[in-house]
C-alpha cells in the first residue's frame, strides 16, 4: 500500500523533483516507510511506501528488464502469484517477490490490456522510456481498480497533467487551486458527499473506477477521455453450474477471496462487529490461519455496542481479540484530527478515522473489512425502498404538478408510526418531481431533497441536469437497464455510496494511520458472480441477504443470523444533545468564507434548530458541520457576494 504522485509535461528536471518532493511530503502517512520516485524530461512520479509484501525487495519504482518501463503504484495485486508463474513462462525476469514487479512485466506483455488481468485494489501509473532511465518519458499510462477502492485524482494546469492519490498532494504542489467546485456541493448536499468524477476541489477529477487514461507528456494538456475496461453487466453469463449451487459457488469465490486477502508479510487483523459479513470474514480466515486478530469498537451507550457479541464471536473463533472503547469525550477530543485527515468531506468518514485509529491501536498495519456484502447481498433499506419510491413516482406521474406539490406537502408534514420523517421527506420529493433523477434509488440515498438543494444554491430544478458528476451517475444507471430491479439497485449502490462515501472514507482515513485495509467482498470474481445471477437466487423478502446466509450459514453463531439488520454507526443522535452538540453550533457562527457564497450560514442553523426540535435527523447538521469545517482547513475564500435577503428552505 502507497500514495503516488506524478507530474506530466514540465521538461525541467529541477522543477519535476522539487514539486514532487512537496506532493510526496504532503502523503508521507500513506507510506511512512520509504519514498521513491522517477525524473525524467517530460515526467516526474513517485511513492511513498506502506511494506506489506516483500518489506526488502519491493521498493518503487519498479522496473522492468531493461528498464524501459517503471511503474508507481498503491494497493495491493492478490493475483500477483499466478500471474508472475504466467509471465515467467512468456519469459519476462523478475528481480523481486513483490506484486508491484507484475504490473510492470504485465504491462510490458500485454500493453493497456494488462488492467484485464489483475485481480485487486489498485491506482498506478507506468511510464514508458524508450531510451531507458535517463531518457524522455514517451507515454504515461494510469489505471484504476473496477470498483474505485484505491483513488486516483487528476487535474490539468499551466498546460501540465498532475495526478496523485490524494487530493492534498495536487494542492500541496500548486497543481490545484484551494476553491470550491460548484458542482461538488450539490452532490454533497444531495448525499452526503462528493459524486465522482467531480472533487471538491474545482478542476480536480477522479479516474473513474474500472477506467486507464494515457497521457503524452508531449501534449498533456490534451489528455484523451478514460476508457472503461471492466463492465460486468454488459455480458451477465452466469458460469455454469456444474451441480453447484449458487451458495456453494458464493461459498467457495469468498474463501477464495479471503484466503488471497490474508496474504502479508505483516501482522493482519479483522474488523469484527456483531453482523454477518465481518463474521464470516473473521470464521473464514480463522481456518486458513491460526490466532488470527480480531478488533471491535465498544461505546458505552447500548443500542450502538456490539462488542458483547463479537466478543463472544472471537472467543469462538479462538482470535486475539481486543477492543476499543470510544467515547463521546473521547470522540470529542481528537474530532480536530479527524476533520484534517478527510481528504474531501462525507457524513461518514469520522466513524472511520476512530474504527482505523482502533485498529492501530490493536498493533495491526493490514486490516480485512466486511464492506460490500450490503450491496451485493441486499443488506440496505435502500433495496426495498427502491421499489416503493418506484411505484409512487409512477403514481406522481399521473397527477398534474399542482397536486403533486399538494401531496408532497402532506406527506412532508404527515405523522407516521410506520415511516420515520426522513423516510417522509424522501418520499414527498418523489411526489414533487418523481422525475428529479434518472432512477428512484437515487431518492433512498437522499440528504437533502432536490428543492431543498436548488433554493439553497439559487438554482433552478433539476439539480442534476447541469453537473459534471451527473453523467456518470446517468451511464451507471444505463447500464443496469439491462439487469432485474435487485440487480440494478446493486450497480448503483456499487457505483455511487460505496464508491463516493464508505470506500473513499475507508482509504482515507485508514491511510491517514498508515493501516491498509483490504476488503474481500469485493474481489472481482465474487461480485462479477453475484452480479450475473438473477434476483431470484438473491431476494428473499422475510430472509435479509438470503444468498449470503446461505452460503455461510455453518460459520455464524445462531444469534447473529437471528438478530435484526445492524447497521455501525457511532451514537451521533445521542453526543449531539451534548458537548459534540456544543461544537456543532459554535461552528455554525463561524462560517467558512469560502462556503458562504454557496451555502448561508442562515441555513446550517435552521438545520441545527430543526434537529434540536427534533424535526430532522443528526445527518443533516452534522453533514453541515463537517463541511464548513473542512473548508475553513483547506479551501480559499471567494470574493464575498451581496447579501441575499430571506431565508433558504430548511427541509
Amino acid at each position: 500500500m502507497c500514495g503516488i504522485a506524478g507530474i506530466i509535461g514540465i521538461e525541467c528536471k529541477e522543477t519535476n523533483d522539487a514539486t514532487l518532493r512537496v506532493m510526496l511530503g504532503s502523503i508521507v502517512h500513506r507510506g511512512p516507510d520509504e519514498q521513491g520516485f522517477l525524473v525524467v524530461p517530460g515526467a516526474a512520479v513517485g511513492a511513498r511506501r506502506l511494506s506489506i509484501i516483500d518489506l526488502p525487495g519491493g521498493s518503487q519504482p519498479v522496473w522492468n528488464e531493461d528498464s524501459t518501463l517503471a511503474v508507481v503504484f498503491n494497493g495491493e495485486i492478490y493475483n500477483f502469484r499466478g500471474l508472475r508463474a504466467e509471465l515467467q513462462a512468456l519469459g519476462h525476469r523478475f528481480r523481486t517477490l513483490s506484486d508491484t514487479e507484475v504490473i510492470v512485466h504485465a504491462y510490458e506483455a500485454w500493453g493497456d490490456a494488462c488492467v484485464r488481468h489483475l485481480q485487486g485494489m489498485f491506482a498506478f501509473a507506468v511510464v514508458e522510456l524508450p531510451e531507458g532511465r535517463r531518457g524522455p518519458a514517451a507515454r504515461v499510462f494510469l489505471a484504476r481498480d473496477p470498483l474505485g477502492i484505491k483513488p486516483l485524482y487528476c487535474c490539468i494546469a499551466s498546460g501540465n497533467f498532475s495526478f496523485a492519490s490524494e487530493i492534498k498532494a495536487l494542492l500541496a504542489g500548486g497543481a490545484a487551486e484551494p476553491e470550491l467546485s460548484d458542482d461538488a456541493i450539490a452532490s454533497y448536499l444531495l448525499f452526503g458527499a462528493v459524486a465522482e468524477p467531480s472533487s471538491i476541489v474545482a478542476g480536480v477529477f477522479a479516474l473513474p473506477p474500472g477506467h486507464s487514461l494515457s497521457i503524452d507528456p508531449k501534449e498533456p494538456h490534451r489528455a484523451v477521455e478514460p476508457q472503461a475496461y471492466w463492465n460486468p453487466l454488459d455480458s451477465r453469463e452466469v458460469a455454469p453450474s456444474n451441480g453447484i449451487s449458487p451458495p456453494q459457488r458464493v461459498r467457495a469465490l469468498l474463501e477464495s477471496a479471503v484466503n488471497a486477502h490474508l496474504v502479508a508479510d505483516v501482522p493482519i487483523g479483522i474488523f469484527l462487529s456483531s453482523g454477518i459479513d465481518s463474521t464470516a470474514i473473521a470464521a473464514l480466515a480463522s481456518r486458513a490461519q491460526s490466532a488470527i486478530h480480531t478488533f471491535t469498537v465498544a461505546f458505552s451507550e447500548a443500542e450502538f455496542n456490539e462488542a458483547e457479541i463479537a466478543r463472544r464471536t472471537a472467543k469462538a473463533l479462538g482470535a486475539d481479540h481486543r477492543e476499543v472503547s470510544i467515547s463521546a469525550d473521547e470522540m470529542l477530543s481528537r474530532l480536530d484530527e479527524a476533520i484534517a485527515a478527510f481528504d474531501q468531506p462525507t457524513i461518514d468518514g469520522v466513524n472511520t478515522y476512530f474504527v482505523s485509529w482502533a485498529a492501530r491501536q490493536a498493533g495491526l498495519k493490514v486490516a480485512l473489512s466486511g464492506l460490500g456484502s450490503d450491496e451485493l447481498f441486499g443488506g440496505y433499506i435502500s433495496f426495498r425502498a427502491t421499489r416503493q419510491f418506484a411505484r409512487a413516482a409512477s403514481l406522481a406521474r399521473t397527477l398534474p404538478k399542482s397536486l403533486r406539490s399538494f401531496a408532497a406537502a402532506r406527506v412532508a408534514n404527515a405523522k407516521s408510526s410506520r415511516f420515520s420523517t426522513d423516510a417522509l421527506r424522501k418520499l414527498s420529493a418523489v411526489c414533487s418531481n418523481p422525475d428529479s433523477f434518472p432512477h428512484p434509488y437515487f431518492f433512498t440515498r437522499l440528504l437533502f431533497r432536490p428543492q431543498t438543494v436548488a433554493s439553497v444554491l439559487h438554482e433552478e430544478l433539476p439539480v442534476w441536469d447541469s453537473m459534471a458528476w451527473s453523467p456518470w451517475l446517468a451511464e451507471a444507471v444505463r447500464q443496469s437497464q439491462s439487469a432485474d430491479s435487485f440487480t440494478s439497485v446493486s450497480w448503483l449502490e456499487l457505483r455511487s455510496y460505496l464508491l463516493n462515501m464508505l470506500l473513499r472514507d475507508t482509504d482515507a482515513m485508514s491511510m491517514r494511520h498508515s493501516l491498509e485495509v483490504r476488503v474481500p467482498f469485493l474481489d472481482s470474481p465474487l461480485v462479477e458472480y453475484v452480479l450475473s445471477l438473477p434476483e431470484s437466487e438473491k431476494y428473499a423478502p422475510m430472509r435479509p441477504k438470503s444468498l449470503l446466509v446461505d452460503a455461510v450459514k455453518d460459520l455464524l453463531p445462531p444469534e447473529i443470523v437471528a438478530q435484526p439488520k445492524r447497521t455501525f454507526t457511532f451514537p451521533w443522535e445521542v453526543w449531539l444533545r451534548g458537548q459534540l452538540g456544543e461544537r456543532v453550533a459554535a461552528s455554525f457562527t463561524d462560517w467558512s468564507s469560502a462556503l458562504e457564497p454557496h451555502i448561508h450560514p442562515r441555513f446550517a442553523r435552521a438545520v441545527w434548530l430543526d434537529f434540536l426540535n427534533g424535526r430532522t435527523t443528526w445527518s443533516r447538521p452534522w453533514s453541515l458541520f463537517v463541511l464548513n469545517e473542512w473548508t475553513k482547513r483547506n479551501l480559499r475564500a471567494h470574493e464575498p457576494l451581496a447579501p441575499q435577503s430571506g431565508d433558504p428552505v430548511t427541509a
